[in-house]
């Protein structure tokens, strides 16, 4: 599964209370965005661990495997509460982190217009051929595929940030 770091407790974070204490036992509850209906996180970068939900705080007010990774292409909504319950805060329309180090290579043929993404990712921010940034008039993204209005050149390294 396509997955991308979160900017909540995304990696290494450390939760405290309202009175700077570290939030030992706390209770992160992801949500899709909007709503009360749970949305699944994961533990790692390969996306096929899913945290509890909530995810208990270890004693320090850390995740207890260190790292929160968000699905592609999914808004969020955390809620974060303290041992007892307690709401510490809601925060709504979270994405993950676009690092531009989530990049898929290709190369052209100069023949081939449609490139496959990988699966679950169906947002392309940018493409560029040999260095060259593409205008989104000469491509499209589609049922999970990257089409091209014209086969790129052969040889040519295509780079897509996903």
């Amino acid at each position: 599964m396509a997955v991308i770091l979160s900017p909540i407790g995304g990696a290494g974070a450390q939760f405290f209370d309202n009175n700077g204490v570290p939030l030992a036992g706390g209770l992160i509850y992801t949500y899709l965005a909007g709503t009360n209906t749970p949305a699944a996180v994961y533990t790692t970068s390969a996306g096929n661990i899913a945290h509890s939900n909530p995810i208990v705080l270890d004693s320090a007010g850390r995740v207890p495997t260190g790292e929160i990774w968000l699905s592609f292409n999914t808004s969020y909504k955390f809620v974060i509460k303290d041992s007892t319950g307690a709401l510490i805060g809601t925060y709504d329309n979270i994405n993950g982190i676009n690092t531009g180090a989530n990049v898929q290579n290709y190369t052209g043929t100069g023949s081939t217009t449609t490139f496959a993404l990988p699966l679950g990712v169906t947002i392309v921010y940018n493409i560029f051929i040999n260095g060259v940034y593409q205008n989104k008039n000469t491509y499209s993204v589609s049922s999970g595929n990257i089409v091209f209005t014209q086969a790129p050149p052969f040889t040519s390294i295509i780079e897509a940030q996903v």
